[in-house]
């Protein structure tokens, strides 16, 4: 079982531990018109999969408006944020975030992806949300970048991220 930080506090994680070189799990997650949205697997482009706890805090929104910028011109990836948000809440923050260049979903139903991936906090003022992480996953559905962010109020390294799906062209 993974650990992160939440302004110091150890918070345990609970699910599937994924590393480098595993292959990433077929799951669904909810979109925003409550359609299901499948995450990892084998697909014809990159993944980018980034999990935050809320897209209702400011790290959150940050983040997920810097990946939305960074990957506007990158027409290998597909990206999608994933939280426990409702679609309702996540559709009227991309609208009024003008989020256009990635997908966001939650998985407030049943938490299969947080559980899947590895990063459903367990324990603490934030047991039940994502944890702040990212993953690519190439065209194999093969993981070859993971980042579960240690601080969970810190911004991922976004350099990173984006150099390892150019990588995995």
């Amino acid at each position: 079982m993974q650990t992160t930080m939440f302004k110091g506090t150890a918070v345990n994680l609970e699910g599937d531990e994924l590393g480098v070189g595993d292959k990433a799990p077929v799951v669904h997650a909810i979109g925003t018109d409550l359609n299901n949205v499948e995450i990892g697997g084998a697909k014809d482009k990159i993944q980018l999969i980034i999990t935050v706890p809320s897209l209702d805090t400011d790290t959150c929104a940050a983040e997920t408006r810097r990946f939305n910028e960074d990957v506007n011109n990158l027409d290998i990836c597909e990206t999608t944020v994933v939280s426990m948000d409702l679609p309702f809440a996540s559709e009227r923050f991309c609208t009024t975030s003008d989020i256009e260049n990635l997908s966001v979903a939650s998985d407030y139903l049943d938490k299969k992806v947080s559980k899947a991936y590895g990063v459903l906090m367990a324990d603490n003022k934030l047991k039940g949300l994502c944890a702040r992480a990212v993953f690519v996953i190439d065209r194999s559905g093969t993981i070859v970048y993971k980042e579960i962010v240690k601080e969970v109020t810190a911004e991922p390294d976004y350099e990173a991220a984006l150099d390892a799906i150019k990588e995995a062209r």
